[in-house]
C-alpha cells in the first residue's frame, strides 16, 4: 500500500493544539495509524499536548526548528527524528527562517 502525498492537497490548520500560525499537513490513516506530511511555516508552531494512547514520531527533512520535550528544548534539523512516547508531551516550533517540512507517525491514533 502506498500514500501519494504528491496527489494531496494542503490542510491548514490554524492555532493546531494551541500553538502559533498555521499548521499545513496532507494526512493518510487506515482507522487506526496516521501519517503525515506536515510544514510549519517560520514562526510557527503546533502547541504543546501529551500523547495519551499512542505515541508519535517526527522525520525533518526540511528547515530548521526546536522541539519541547517535557522539561527539556531539542533542536532538530534535516535527518533528525523526535520520538514522544505515550505519556510525554511535546510541541514542534518553527524558530527557522524557511518552512520546517516533516513526516510524522502516529500508530493507534
Amino acid at each position: 500500500m502506498t500514500a501519494d502525498y504528491n496527489s494531496m492537497e494542503w490542510t491548514a490548520n490554524p492555532a493546531f493544539k494551541g500553538g502559533e500560525g498555521t499548521f499545513y499537513n496532507k494526512a493518510f490513516t487506515d482507522g487506526i495509524n496516521k501519517m503525515m506530511h506536515g510544514k510549519l511555516e517560520p514562526g510557527s508552531s503546533i502547541g504543546y499536548h501529551k500523547h495519551e494512547g499512542n505515541c508519535e514520531m517526527i522525520f525533518i527533512v526540511e528547515g530548521e526548528g526546536k522541539v519541547l520535550y517535557d522539561d527539556t528544548e531539542e533542536p532538530v534539523k534535516p535527518g533528525t527524528v523526535h520520538y514522544c512516547p505515550e505519556g510525554h508531551s511535546h510541541s514542534l516550533i518553527n524558530n527557522g527562517s524557511e518552512d520546517l517540512v516533516f513526516y510524522a507517525v502516529v500508530p493507534k491514533q
